[in-house]
This record gives C-alpha cells, structure tokens and sequence, in this order.
C-alpha cells in the first residue's frame, strides 16, 4: 500500500461531527482500508470534532487532515483554540468530560502541538 493524504476544511457546527465521519468513511472505501479499525477510528474522529465544536469557541474553520500508510492510519484536526485537550479523571456524576478518555484509551498513540496559533489535536490507530 502507498500513503494516502487528504485534508478537509469546514465550519465548527453542530453538524461537523457528522460531516466528519461520513468523510473517513468515504476515505475507508475509496483507499480500500482494513476495516477492523473503522469503528475505532470513526469514534476518535467523532470525539475530536465535537470537542472542538464545543470547547474552542471559535469561528476559525476546522482542518482534518487524514493520513494512511503501511498499516497506519493518522487523523488530525486543527482549529483556532490554544487550549489543549487532557483527559479528566472519571466523574461518574458529570455528564459530560469523557471524550478525551476514549481518545485515550482507543488510539494507539494521540497528542496535540501548537498549529498557527491554534493546535492541531491527533491520534493515530495501527493495523490491529
């Protein structure tokens, strides 16, 4: 397999979670990927865009870049927000703060970096 590149540009809108996991999906079929990480990777692509709909506060629009090459798969997504994401400790009260976790825990490697003044959030998923 080469490496395979795409990048998508769109407004941090209620409807960007969705818009983004219908665009790796397309990027699945088209770049004919191993499946068995869809799931995972269409649930960090989720979490990504809505914690940056909801927490970056800003009107600067979202980049994700997708990157698929030799058994790896690299999303990112960048937005105006120097605020960089952590991952809470579990409050079973609360009904929101989990998303990070999950990126935690299903990514085989994730992070973020400062982006033109903002940051670019990103996980990678290898072969399973």
């Amino acid at each position: 397999m080469g490496t395979f590149r795409a990048s998508f540009e769109f407004p941090p809108s209620p409807h960007a979670p969705g818009m983004a996991r219908r665009l790796l999906g397309e990027l699945f079929g088209a770049w004919a990927l191993d499946g068995a990480r869809h799931v995972d990777a269409t649930i960090l692509v989720n979490e990504l865009v809505s914690n940056a709909v909801d927490h970056a506060g800003t009107d600067v629009v979202l980049e994700l870049d997708v990157t698929a090459s030799d058994g790896w798969l690299r999303v990112g997504l960048a937005d105006g927000s120097t605020i960089r994401p952590v991952v809470r400790e579990l409050d079973h009260s609360a009904p929101r703060g989990r998303g990070m976790q999950i990126v935690a825990e299903l990514a085989d490697r994730w992070g973020s970096e400062e982006r033109d003044g903002g940051k670019r959030v990103w996980f990678e998923l290898g072969s399973p």
